[in-house]
């Protein structure tokens, strides 16, 4: 029986006249990649290392879909770590057992094992990502999840001629998961990357790096749209191309009020896509392409710059001999600059058109004040630390520096299992007030447990992020799994709740999966909690989220069928 033929039969119930004018293609097709988890050695640097990979590469492959796709990712692990893969940014709609973090919606990947990811793309569009979701190991398990229009759909903007993935990452000569295994045994920080890459390669800035360097070949008079992914470990950054203007169009695969920058910034998780419009003829030159970290913290950080060169394709029979071509580099801001920071963020808004609505929530059911910032840990007995005085640097929301579970809480939740795996009162806002931008206080220990917050079907939410000075300030990028978010407002000091709203925006905000708390500062964001499941809230910093800087969000099943958790696939991990 044909499709059209069964909607013959519901012409009665109205569905006839809807349901055939759809072309097949409407309703998304059936995408399927594989994902070997594979050893490979790679050269960067001059040093050669054999790391974690997807099927050989790195970065790893790009996914390709369309809205309304549904994606089958088979994923086999053939390494001795456990691995789990992240969707980072897809809503992942009553598919929870695919969204990936270890320990919070399954247990990893086994050595010998597979998994299949299972998920619908639904009502997104843009640039997201995909990363290992354990350990460290997204440092070099990444790659670009790329979400085409549905069919016959247009951009908002200018259809460009050709579309680029840019994604910055960082390098280590050492293997990553021995950096961090040693400093949360030692206690202090860890050491920081040998390098960043644009697209896995360092750039001639690096001793030893200007093969290994990023080339963006243009044609004159030509819009491109450069897709840009920050999936470094522990740095936001800044990135600028000489002598070119960008005009940002979308952040987080969500359509924003285009805007021209000469520079962007960019925190780790976030997407940002630009339009890049080259010279109407041949400049008779090349650009460099330029990223470095946005600072804010007191400990130390990978000084150093990234580059890749921007080529102007040169006209037939010329002369022209690219080495000898003068070579322009572009002003990046200063390492802490906070104001740009700041007013680039202002810039960022909704489009909050009819096509492309921003649905805020206007009213709010519950509102919850959550502290983010750094804090210590007692060394072990008979051990020597070298966290401050002695102690283990820790990390922490409300002050509860999170304790990764053995079993999933996603699993423990759906079968009733959740005895001794977590607790089920996260608290609405901190124990203590304190002057949080102000004079730390003398004791920075941070508590030390497994809770997640309970929220009904279909509450609206409202949540100030407020940064503390404890060990220093410091801009925190909260990653927010399951869920868009609005980012109604921010500011600097400490939030006032008698005053701050009277400023929040309702008619325009950005909306994100990733936001930076600003150093010092607060954000608040709302969502509406309609997605069942168990979603994971972290620093995407890596470093903080080793030291504990994340917490969970239980949200309970709706009345109706549509708004229940589907069950587990029958191939979900064990723990």
């Amino acid at each position: 029986m044909g499709v059209c033929t069964i909607q013959l039969l519901l012409a009665s119930m109205g569905f006839f006249i809807l349901l055939c004018r759809l072309p097949q293609h409407a309703q998304g097709i059936t995408r399927h990649y594989k994902f070997n988890i594979t050893m490979q050695s790679v050269t960067r640097l001059c040093h050669t290392k054999s790391m974690v990979t997807v099927n050989g590469q790195f970065p790893g492959p790009r996914i390709v879909a369309n809205e309304g796709d549904r994606l089958l990712v088979k994923v086999t692990n053939h390494v001795p770590n456990n691995i789990s893969i992240h969707w980072h940014g897809i809503r992942q709609l009553r598919s929870g057992w695919a969204d990936g973090p270890a320990y919070i919606t399954q247990c990893p990947i086994q050595t010998g094992q597979s998994y299949v990811y299972n998920f619908t793309i639904i009502g997104q569009t843009g640039t997201l990502w995909w990363h290992a979701h354990i350990s460290w190991l997204r440092s070099t398990v990444y790659g670009p999840l790329i979400i085409l229009p549905k069919h016959n759909v247009p951009y908002p903007f200018q259809k460009p001629y050709k579309e680029v993935p840019i994604i910055f990452g960082e390098w280590f000569n050492t293997d990553p998961e021995a950096i961090i295994s040693q400093a949360l045994r030692m206690g202090g920080g860890p050491n920081v990357s040998d390098a960043y890459t644009i697209n896995g390669l360092p750039g001639p800035l690096y001793n030893c790096s200007t093969k290994d360097t990023f080339k963006l070949k243009v044609k004159p008079g030509k819009t491109y749209l450069l897709r840009m992914i920050n999936a470094a470990l522990n740095d936001e950054l800044f990135f600028s191309i000489a002598n070119h203007t960008l005009i940002v169009v979308e952040a987080d695969a969500i359509y924003v009020k285009p805007f021209e920058t000469d520079t962007i910034l960019i925190t780790p998780g976030q997407t940002t896509n630009v339009l890049l419009t080259t010279k109407p003829s041949f400049p008779g030159a090349t650009f460099l392409m330029t990223a470095r970290p946005y600072v804010t913290g007191q400990g130390t950080f990978d000084n150093s710059t990234v580059a890749g060169i921007l080529e102007y394709e040169s006209p037939i029979h010329s002369s022209f001999s690219i080495k000898n071509l003068p070579l322009f580099k572009p002003t990046l801001p200063p390492l802490n600059d906070t104001s740009f920071a700041t007013n680039f963020a202002e810039k960022l808004h909704s489009l909050a058109s009819p096509e492309f609505p921003a649905n805020v929530p206007d009213r709010v059911d519950q509102r919850f004040f959550f502290t983010v910032g750094l804090g210590t840990s007692p060394c072990d007995k008979n051990q020597t630390c070298q966290g401050p005085n002695g102690t283990k640097f820790a990390a922490s929301v409300n002050n509860i520096s999170f304790v990764q579970p053995n079993t999933a809480l996603l699993q423990s939740h759906f079968f009733g299992q959740s005895k001794d795996v977590y607790s089920p009162d996260f608290p609405i806002n901190p124990f203590h007030w304190f002057n949080y931008t102000g004079n730390p206080p003398n004791n920075t220990m941070v508590g030390n447990a497994t809770k997640v917050m309970v929220l009904s079907f279909n509450t609206s939410v409202e949540l100030i992020m407020q940064d503390t000075s404890i060990l220093g300030a410091e801009s925190h990028p909260l990653h927010l799994h399951g869920f868009n978010f609005f980012v109604v407002g921010q500011g600097f000091g400490n939030y006032d709740p008698n005053k701050d709203p009277e400023n929040f925006n309702l008619v325009d905000p950005i909306e994100r999966n990733t936001v930076s708390v600003p150093s010092g500062g607060w954000v608040a964001i709302r969502f509406l909690a309609d997605n069942p499941g168990v979603w994971f809230m972290h620093c995407h910093l890596e470093v903080h989220t080793s030291w504990g800087l994340k917490m969970a969000w239980l949200v309970l099943d709706g009345k109706l069928p549509n708004q229940k958790l589907l069950p587990p696939p029958s191939d979900l991990p064990k723990c």
